[in-house]
C-alpha cells in the first residue's frame, strides 16, 4: 500500500478501506509509544517496528483462518512477548466527523493536571482535555498517529439517561471542523457501544493496541 499508519486512518475514516483481499500490511509505528494492530474487513494493519518477515511468518503460525489470524490470541502474545509490551482488549474502533457549533450540552472543563483520568489519559494521548458534566465526564486527546480521541465515564448513578450518548456528542463539537473523531469501545461493552453509535459514531474495524508497561 505503500502508505503511512495517519493516511490509513484518514482513508478509512473518509469510507476508503484497505482493500478487502485478505491480507496484512505491515507499516512503521508512528510512535514510540503507538504500536498495535487494525482489523478491517478483510485486511489487517500491523504497526511496529518489529522485522516485517517475522510479523508475516508469525502470522502462518496459528491454526485458525487466515482473516482471523491477526487478532488470534497465539499472534497478539507472541508480539507482546516479543516486544515486552502488555494489552488490556480487543477494542472496537469507532469513528465519526467533527461538528459545528458549541456543544448542546453543558460542559466544565477540568484544568487540574493530577486528576486520575487525565493522568492515566497522558499515557495513552497528547493534549489531553477534559470536561465534566453532570454525572459524567469527557476525555479529548491526540492518540494513535495523531488521531483525535474521545473516552466518557460515567457515575453509575447518571446510566440509562442518555448521558454517554450525550457526552459522545459534544465531543464531536470540540475537535476542529474536519477532522475525524476516534473512540475504542470494548467489545464486551454494550452500553458503550450503544451510547457511541447513537451518537453518530461508526465502526471501522477492531483494534489491539501494544502498550508500553
Amino acid at each position: 500500500m505503500g502508505e503511512s499508519l495517519a493516511e490509513i486512518l484518514d482513508g478509512a475514516a473518509a469510507g476508503r478501506f484497505p482493500a478487502p483481499d485478505g491480507r496484512t500490511t505491515v507499516v512503521e509505528a508512528p510512535s514510540g509509544r503507538d504500536w498495535g494492530v487494525i482489523a478491517f474487513t478483510a485486511h489487517s494493519v500491523v504497526f511496529t517496528d518489529e522485522d516485517p518477515a517475522w510479523v508475516r511468518a508469525t502470522l502462518a503460525s496459528p491454526d485458525c483462518d487466515a482473516l482471523a489470524a491477526t487478532m488470534h490470541p497465539r499472534f497478539l502474545n507472541a508480539l507482546l512477548e516479543r516486544t515486552g509490551r502488555t494489552t488490556d482488549t480487543i477494542d472496537l474502533l469507532t469513528v465519526a466527523s467533527a461538528l459545528p457549533g458549541d456543544p448542546p450540552l453543558e460542559l466544565r472543563e477540568i484544568t487540574d493536571p493530577v486528576h486520575p483520568r487525565v493522568v492515566s489519559a497522558r499515557r495513552r494521548r497528547d493534549g489531553v482535555r477534559m470536561w465534566a458534566a453532570d454525572g459524567g465526564v469527557l476525555v479529548l486527546g491526540r492518540g494513535v498517529a495523531g488521531r483525535w480521541e474521545v473516552a466518557v465515564e460515567l457515575e453509575e448513578g447518571a446510566r440509562h439517561r442518555g448521558l454517554g450518548r450525550a457526552l459522545a456528542t459534544a465531543a464531536r463539537h470540540l475537535v476542529p471542523e474536519g477532522e475525524p473523531l476516534w473512540s475504542q469501545q470494548a467489545a464486551g461493552n454494550a452500553r458503550s457501544i450503544r451510547a457511541f453509535q447513537a451518537a453518530g459514531f461508526r465502526p471501522v474495524g477492531s483494534e489491539a493496541l501494544l502498550l508500553v508497561p
